[in-house]
Order: C-alpha cells, then sequence, then structure tokens
C-alpha cells in the first residue's frame, strides 16, 4: 500500500548548497571585515608616522636654521602651498596639519610647520609625501583581496563536502522516518558516526519506531487473541438459531448472528495479514471477468464497465497474474463500502490498458481525515456515512499491499468517492 493522496513536490533546496552558500557569505563578510580594517589601520599609520616625521624634521631643520641661517632636511620659509592653518600659528610651537592635494606624484602630504621667531616672523615648514606610503598601501588592498579570494576558492569545498556528509547523515534519518511512516517498522537508522544533533535525531527516531513496533504488535496480539476467542461461542451461537422456532425473533437474531460472524472472520483475516501468514496464490485470469463476479458476488446493483474490451472471443481480453481470490475480496469490500457509506449510482470501471479498477459512488466522498490518515479499524468516519465495524478499507488496503497494488482513495471533483486499485505488471 502507498501513500493515500499523493502530495505534490515542493521545490527545495539542498541543505548542502545552503550550507555553502553560509559559509561562503560568512566568508565574504569576514574577508571585508579584515580588509577594511587593515585598511584603515594602516591608513592611519602612514599619517600617524608622517605625522611625528614632519615634527621631528621641523625641530632639526629650525635648530640649523637658528644656528647656520641656512634651509636643511628640505624646509622651506613660507612655501606657497603651505594650509591656511599653518601660515599664522597661535603660538611659537610646532605644529602639523593634512594637506589632501595631490599634484602629480606630490600627495597627499603631512606639513609641519613653526615660526622662526616672534609674531610676524617667517614660518618654517617641512612636506611630508606620504604617496609612496599610500601606494604600498594600495597594493597591500590587492593582496589582500586576492588572499581572500584565495580562501574563499579554498572554504567553499570544504564547507559543501562537510555540508555533505551532514546531509547525508540526514537523509539516512529522514528515509528512515519516511519508511516507517509507511509502514516498514521494521526500518531503522543504526548506529552513527559522531555524537552531535543528527546521532541524537537518529536514536530518536529509532527508539520511536522500537515504540511504535511495540504496540502496533500489542494491538495486533490483541485483535487476533480477541478473533480467536470469539470464534468458538459465535460457532456456538449459529448453531443454536439454527434450533429455534422460524418466525421473526429467528430472522432477527441469525441477522445479528451473521453480523457478528463476519465480524469476527474479519478480526481474524486482519490478524492474518498482520501477522503475515497470508500468501498469495497467482494465476492468470481474465481480469474484467474476475472483477464482473467479483461485483456479483456482493449482491449489490453496480455497472460494470471494462474499457477497451471488444467483442469475440478471447478478443481484447486482458489476463492478468493475480491472485483472484483475494482480488475479488478488495473489489467487493469496495463495492460493499460505496454503498453502505455512499449514495448510488454505483460504477466500476476496469481499465485493461493500465491494468486498474475504479469503484465510485455518488455519495458525500470519503472524509477529509480517511484521506490524510487512511482507514483505521473500528473508524467509519462521518456519522451521515452510515453503520460499519471500519473493517472493509482496512481489509482492502492489507490484501492490495499483499498483491503489490496500489489502492488509492480520492473524491470525484462533481462529489463522490473514488476508490482506485492498480495492479502491478506481471
Amino acid at each position: 500500500m502507498r501513500a493515500l493522496r499523493r502530495r505534490t513536490p515542493r521545490s527545495r533546496t539542498s541543505l548542502r548548497w545552503k550550507i555553502a552558500a553560509l559559509a561562503a557569505l560568512t566568508a565574504c563578510l569576514v574577508a571585508a571585515a579584515v580588509g577594511v580594517l587593515v585598511h584603515l589601520w594602516t591608513a592611519q599609520d602612514i599619517r600617524s608616522r608622517a605625522e611625528a616625521q614632519a615634527f621631528n624634521t621641523v625641530y632639526s631643520a629650525m635648530d640649523v636654521y637658528r644656528r647656520t641661517g641656512a634651509l636643511a632636511d628640505g624646509a622651506e620659509l613660507d612655501p606657497p602651498g603651505l594650509p591656511a592653518a599653518l601660515r599664522a600659528p597661535a603660538d611659537d610651537d610646532r605644529h602639523t596639519a593634512y594637506d589632501p592635494a595631490v599634484h602629480g606624484n606630490l600627495g597627499p602630504s603631512v606639513w609641519g610647520a613653526q615660526r622662526t621667531a616672534g609674531p610676524g616672523s617667517p614660518v618654517l615648514a617641512v612636506r611630508i609625501n606620504t604617496n609612496p606610503e599610500l601606494h604600498t598601501l594600495s597594493r597591500l588592498d590587492v593582496t589582500v583581496t586576492v588572499a581572500s579570494l584565495v580562501a574563499l576558492a579554498a572554504a567553499v569545498p570544504l564547507a559543501v563536502y562537510g555540508a555533505g556528509l551532514l546531509g547525508r547523515r540526514l537523509r539516512r534519518v529522514s528515509e528512515t522516518a519516511g519508511r516507517i511512516s509507511a509502514g516498514d517498522l521494521d526500518a531503522r537508522t543504526g548506529p552513527t558516526k559522531g555524537r552531535d544533533e543528527v546521532a541524537d535525531i537518529a536514536a530518536a527516531v529509532d527508539l520511536m519506531a522500537d515504540s511504535l513496533g511495540r504496540r502496533l504488535g500489542i494491538e495486533r496480539q490483541f485483535t487476533a487473541d480477541v478473533a480467536h476467542e470469539l470464534r468458538t461461542p459465535v460457532g456456538g451461537l449459529v448453531a443454536a438459531v439454527d434450533l429455534l422456532p422460524p418466525g421473526e425473533t429467528e430472522d432477527l437474531l441469525r441477522a445479528r448472528v451473521r453480523d457478528l460472524r463476519g465480524l469476527v472472520e474479519d478480526l481474524l483475516e486482519i490478524s492474518r495479514l498482520d501477522a503475515g501468514a497470508e500468501q498469495p496464490v497467482r494465476a492468470r485470469v481474465p481480469l474484467g471477468a474476475v472483477v464482473a463476479e467479483a461485483v456479483a458476488r456482493t449482491g449489490h446493483d453496480a455497472e460494470v464497465t471494462v474499457e477497451g474490451e471488444t467483442t469475440g472471443e478471447d478478443e481484447g481480453t486482458v489476463h492478468v497474474e493475480t491472485d483472484p481470490r483475494r482480488l475479488e475480496r478488495i473489489v467487493g469490500n469496495l463495492v460493499v463500502n460505496a454503498h453502505r457509506h455512499g449514495a448510488a449510482p454505483v460504477s466500476v470501471t476496469v481499465g485493461l490498458a493500465g491494468r486498474t479498477v475504479v469503484v465510485r459512488d455518488h455519495g458525500p466522498g470519503f472524509p477529509a481525515d480517511l484521506l490524510r490518515h487512511g482507514p483505521r479499524r473500528f473508524h467509519t468516519g462521518a456519522r451521515e456515512r452510515g453503520a460499519g465495524h471500519g473493517l472493509g478499507l482496512t481489509i482492502a488496503f492489507g490484501q492490495a499491499r499483499l498483491l503489490g497494488a496500489e489502492l488509492r482513495l480520492d473524491n470525484a471533483p462533481d462529489g463522490g468517492a473514488v476508490a482506485t486499485l492498480s495492479l502491478p505488471p506481471d
């Protein structure tokens, strides 16, 4: 048995690429931050060293000028390019100023200046060109950028590889959970490498499967025990009813005992299916004829249509390799369910090309809970759908699983329940 309703697959991005993209983005941000910090720190260091050099050079040049009257170390008196802040300093101390102007290869610069004497005396100034250092800074920026790109090129494949390992571990857990959800209670993730959250999830899934298996095992054993224990008293009731004199009471009791015996037989059948004790006896049979016979055995009115069948002896007849008794059981249960919980007319369509059997009624349709979770024992859905013990569809799904067939439940767009049985290829 497969999923009752196929879910539309949603487009998804692999966890591997999400982690790789996150690692690449993180590496880019780190590289950008490091590059900006290195640039700012280096630029500030260049300016600080230039200011210190200008300050010291003015000191030495001023000493030479006052002793000899000569200009040394590139010093000038009231040079034309001197910044306005240094042309008329407030005192006779040394001062520095930054000049961003660029003239060819000269600039940006740091000026150092000091008055040669009292107020109104010339200003001795020294210009420190920072262009070589700033060119070195530009080369450093290029080097940092190239190194960041190389590191990024190395980090992304490593992130993809590491994310792939994590993704495979998570996919293994997901596949195990999917198999358990599909009914394979023996599926286990098993030991996983590492002692991290993925290992915890895998252990939790296995523990959940063990607990679920134990609970279902108890439920199945209970069902089998109840069915076996009821079989003997029900047989006694059948024999006792046969001794009653004919009449209305006898008919009423006989009908109730017949229902009780049917319930016990259904429980026994479910217990055998749960235990895996049933094995199909396959034979090559005409699909259309078997379905028509199964519908006739139910005693209910249902129109049987065999698509693609032609007239003439054995012309257009499709034979399938299956267990005819179990196929009849499935079709019979679907037809009975359609009459019991749906509404007439009930139609049965046999698709020879697709090897399908479609049973449809025109009632309120299957309840949403049934479509989501599948049939459950002793659960018949909405009250307005009628009475019953809720085992018919459970048996149909169990027999379909045994035959390797797919049984899907759905509701028609114009109303009514639709059950589609797809037989496997030979």
